[in-house]
């Protein structure tokens, strides 16, 4: 048997009245999801512990069968295992994201984010103004490090963790109230937006149409994760396919291998089909027994607030991972099990996470259940099975749970 999950990041969302009543799920053409649905079993998984920030790393670990209660440490932390940063176990990281602010007005503590992403700002624009940061900002026990897009990381030698805001959650709002009250930090922030408002990158992207990454927002502390190996916990083989450095850096911490595929870049344009290409041939070639396949467009087009291109994503991921993938793996002989779910809703009203539990499908090509017409929230609400401990939910894929 092999297992594969395709996390659909932050796809989970409310009805809405632009759709009909409808959420973005029931309105897109999910024609292989609705065919797996027929003949699967659905339901409702909480993947955010009451109590937890709803974020895509407490729900990601849950997903991947970490309760997060036991092994969460903070988002940064897992990141920085993606990219090779060094943590110590005194060090606390942070994750810098490049954000696009406001830019009326004197005070910097008046601006509103407008962007948390930049536009989406692709990696090699964001290096150049990583590395003017690291000058510009230079101060010992203090390091930055590159990540993905608008996603990058600062690290504090012998720091502490302290309560930061992130910057999806408060879009549009005035950031006086939600910066950093540790003074270094604060400073740091403020000094970035002298920094990047007119570095020559932005001024190219203003004039190109794109938002400029004119600050720096520090979120997302923790401290070195201890996460157990994954091929030990559950006698599979597991291998990740994402765009992010953070499912990078949970694999990473959980001994599980790394896939990258050409073209993934996390938004709404990445390489679905090549995400899935590369699932089958972990799959049916490499001698994996379980793939994780994570893709973040609909997460971000949530943030977006985008309702039209949150379909958009939900078909491609549709189209051209799942549908594919099941048809290979069937072509193959292969016996296998398919969880497909979200991490948690980000949905397009609010633009940010929510805790809610999401709806799951399972499919498994060696048993026939009868399941509903279409997979949904509805759909999964509807099913009557309501799994609190989202991080046994693997198990159940697994089979161990029933």
């Amino acid at each position: 048997m092999k297992y594969i999950v395709i996390l659909c990041d932050g796809m989970a969302d409310e009805p809405l009245d632009e759709l009909g009543g409808r959420t973005p799920l029931e309105a897109a053409g999910t024609a292989n999801m609705d065919r797996l649905a027929s003949q699967s079993e659905i339901g409702m998984v909480r993947t955010v512990p009451v109590g937890m920030a709803p974020g895509s790393d407490t729900a990601n670990l849950a997903v991947i069968g970490y309760d997060p209660k036991k092994y969460y440490s903070g988002r940064s932390p897992l990141e920085a295992l993606s990219i090779g940063a060094e943590l110590e176990a005194e060090d606390v990281s942070f994750r810098c994201n490049l954000v696009t602010l406001s830019e009326e007005g004197e005070n910097y503590e008046d601006r509103v984010i407008l962007d948390h992403s930049s536009g989406e700002i692709s990696t090699e624009d964001a290096a150049v103004l990583i590395d003017a940061l690291r000058q510009g900002l230079k101060r010992e026990g203090y390091s930055f490090y590159v990540g993905t897009s608008y996603r990058h990381l600062l690290i504090q030698k012998n720091g502490k963790t302290v309560e930061l805001t992130a910057p999806h959650d408060i879009l549009t709002r005035r950031i006086g109230e939600y910066l950093p009250g540790d003074p270094v930090l604060r400073n740091m922030m403020i000094r970035s937006y002298e920094i990047l408002k007119d570095h020559p990158v932005n001024v190219q992207r203003r004039a190109e149409g794109k938002n400029p990454a004119n600050s720096a927002w520090f979120w997302g502390a923790g401290t070195r994760p201890a996460l157990t190996s994954f091929q030990e916990k559950n006698g599979v083989k597991g291998a990740m396919i994402s765009a992010v450095d953070l499912l990078k850096g949970i694999a990473v911490g959980a001994g599980m291998h790394n896939i990258i595929v050409e073209g993934a870049n996390g938004g709404l344009h990445t390489n679905y089909r090549g995400k899935g290409e590369a699932a089958v041939k972990a799959l049916t070639e490499d001698g994996y027994d379980f793939v994780y396949v994570h893709i973040e467009a609909p997460d971000e087009m949530g943030h977006q607030g985008s309702a039209q291109d949150k379909i958009q994503a939900i078909e491609k991921i549709d189209s051209q991972i799942i549908g594919p993938a099941a048809e290979a793996l069937e072509e193959a002989g292969v016996d296998f099990r398919m969880l497909i779910l979200p991490d948690h809703p980000t949905p397009v009203r609010v633009r940010t996470h929510t805790g809610d539990p999401v709806p799951y499908m399972l499919y498994d090509s060696t048993s026939k259940v009868q399941g509903p017409e279409t997979y949904s929230e509805k759909t999964g609400q509807d099913s009557g099975i309501m799994r609190e401990e989202g991080f046994r939910l693997l198990d159940h894929l697994l089979g161990k749970e029933n």
